[in-house]
Order: structure tokens, then sequence, then C-alpha cells
């Protein structure tokens, strides 16, 4: 899969967290990622169909190149007969005026031979006229090879500034990406480091799908049941927050995630979903509170227990399955208004979705 794919797929997958965020939102995103998708497959095809075409036009206007030197030649060959029979001509016609003369003055020259030359005379003129006639056809056909060849070099003059500007596109588009991918592999290094002291604590860092995935462990950041951040949970959001606020392109989704025991007691906890709710807030106003992050790019999102990391229902399992994650995800909107203007000019009538590839790395291998 191409970079441009991988990262396409990256800025769009934040819409398959829909569970986590209103259906409206989830339904827009998917639409855009189904459009982004489609529309860089068709550009893809496009490309490769206008490059076949080029190819064949290239080829063609070879061929009536040579077809109209050919042409020429042979226009030459039929112009310098019809030259020579023109001069032949023009003799014998001044052979037949002095024929006349002579007729009239003398009686030696028979009959027989008079006609003799006058049916060479009216043969000529016939040869002549053929001639004439073979090189006009030769004109004509060689002006409507000269205009179709003409006709041959525009539109392959147009096809190559459209693959021209196709491919400056795409170029554009692939560079943006790169350049996001930078900026990416950047920041986790970044956040990787300001996390180190926290490795061994039930914290992770890793890098998927265009993102950066920042996972806690519940016991690192509440007591059992709370929603109250602990202090060594907030001595690890702030470091994350000092890092996070001088991002300004970026886009947070922190989502609380729960076992699957049920909850007990009263209160204003009534169930998993309640708790993990409460817990991406309270993550989410902590870090907002230590930092100058813009609350604009960020959101809070709870998920229950519905999205485990291990489904068996062992302690060691469910310990892991209580986490908050921190999902950062680069601002693709200049990407989005490229593709946007690209779907103005085309009409895919078609697009497949690729496969996903992963590339995690724990906090102690940063990038």
């Amino acid at each position: 899969m191409s970079i441009f794919s991988k990262v396409i797929i990256a800025g769009l997958s934040i819409a398959f967290l829909g569970s986590c965020v209103p259906q409206k939102k989830y339904a827009e995103l998917q639409k855009n990622y189904d459009k982004s998708e489609a529309e860089r497959k068709y550009l893809s095809g496009a490309v490769k169909d206008l490059e076949t075409e080029r190819n064949e036009l290239k080829a063609q206007v070879e061929k009536l190149t040579k077809d109209l030197d050919a042409l020429s030649m042979e226009h030459n060959d039929v112009k310098q007969d019809h030259d020579l029979l023109k001069d032949k001509y023009k003799k014998l016609d001044e052979f037949k005026a002095q024929l006349l003369a002579n007729q009239e003055k003398s009686s030696a020259v028979s009959k027989m031979e008079n006609q003799q030359l006058l049916k060479e005379m009216i043969k000529a003129q016939e040869d002549l006229q053929k001639k004439e006639d073979e090189l006009n056809r030769k004109e004509a056909e060689l002006n409507k090879v000269a205009a179709q060849l003409d006709g041959y070099k525009s539109d392959l003059q147009k096809l190559e500034k459209d693959l021209d500007a196709r491919s400056k596109r795409i170029n554009e588009l692939e560079q943006m990406i790169a350049d996001k991918d930078a900026a990416v592999r950047a920041l986790k290094d970044k956040v990787a480091n300001a996390l180190l002291n926290f490795k061994d604590k039930g914290l992770t860092v890793t890098q998927k799908n265009g993102r950066i995935y920042v996972s806690m462990e519940a016991k690192l950041l509440f007591p059992s049941g709370s929603t109250v951040v602990n202090s060594e949970g907030k001595g690890a959001l702030v470091e994350l927050a000092k890092v996070l606020e001088k991002q300004s392109d970026i886009t947070i989704l922190v989502e609380g995630h729960t076992d699957i025991d049920p909850m007990s007691g009263a209160g204003c906890i009534k169930d998993n979903w309640d708790l993990s709710v409460m817990r991406s807030t309270s993550v989410v106003k902590l870090m907002l509170k230590n930092s100058k992050i813009d609350p604009s790019i960020l959101t809070a999102a709870g998920r229950g227990q519905f999205v485990p990391l291990d489904p068996a229902k062992t302690a060691e399992a469910k310990a892991k399955n209580r986490r908050i994650e921190i999902i950062l995800t680069p601002n693709l909107d200049q990407l989005f208004k490229i593709l946007d203007e690209e779907a103005q000019k085309l009409d895919p009538n078609s697009g497949e979705e690729g496969d996903d590839e992963e590339s995690d790395d724990d906090i102690s291998k940063p990038e």
C-alpha cells in the first residue's frame, strides 16, 4: 500500500470510533473517508489511463508522420511525372502547329503520318490529364493526413498538459502526507521521551495507522471505582499535556475503558458507561487545567467494557482492559480541501478500501 493510502486511512480511521462520538459526526467522517479513498484510487487510475492514451497517441503521431513523409515523396514523384508530361505536351502542341503549317505548305507529308502524330498527341494529352487527376488526388489525401496529424498533435498536447497537472496534484498530496508522517513520528518521540519514567507503570506509547496512542492502565490514574486522578497519574498527565500544548495541528481524543465487571452500589456512577465517560472527562479537565491546550481540539469519550484489549476473563486481562487511551490524530483539513477540489472535476464510479497497516512500538523503543 502506498504512503498515500496509509495516511488517508490514518486521517479518516477516527471515524471507526463512532461509538464514542455523536452519530452525525461519525457519519460525516465515514462519508469523507469513502469519498477521499474513492477519489485517490480514481486519480491513480486516471493517471495510468492518461499515460496509456498518451503513448497510443504518440504511436499514432509517429505512424502518421511516416505516412506523411511517404505521401510527400510520392507527391513529388507524381509532380515530376506531371511536369515531364506537361513539357512533352507543350512540345507536341508546338509540333502540331508546325505540322498543320507544313500541311498547308507541303503535300509531301502524308495524311497517315499526320493522323499518327495526332493520335500520339491525343494520347499524350490523356496521359497528362490522368497525371493531373492523380496529382490532385494525392494533394487532397496529403492535406487530409496533415490535418489529421495536426489534430492528434493538439490532442496529445492537451493530454500531456492534463497529465502533468494530475501528476503535480498527486505529488503535492504525497508530499503533504509525508510531512504529516514525519510530524507524527516526531510527536511520538517527544511523547515517549516525556513519559519514560512511567514505562514500567502501565503506560505505553504506540504509533498505528497514522495516529499516536498513549495508553494508561487505570491503576496508574485512579483508585478502584473512582473518577478522581491520583497524584502519580496527575504527574504523567501533566508531562503529556506540556508536550501537547505546543501542538496546534492535531486533535486529541481521550477514551475511557472498563472491564466487564458491573458497577455495584449507589451514587452518580450507575454502570461502566458512566465510569468510562467520567474518567475520560476527569483526564481532559486535568490536562486543560495544567496546560495551554486549545480545548477545541479535545474530545472526551467513554467506551465502557466493549473494546477490550484482552477478551479473557482473568484478573490480568481485566486489569489490562481498565485503561485510558489518549489518541493523537494529525489534522487533515488541508488534505481534505485538495481532495474536495478534485471532486469537483472528477466523478468516481467505484472505490475499494485498502487494508490498514500497523506499526506498534513500545515506549521503551521510541522511533
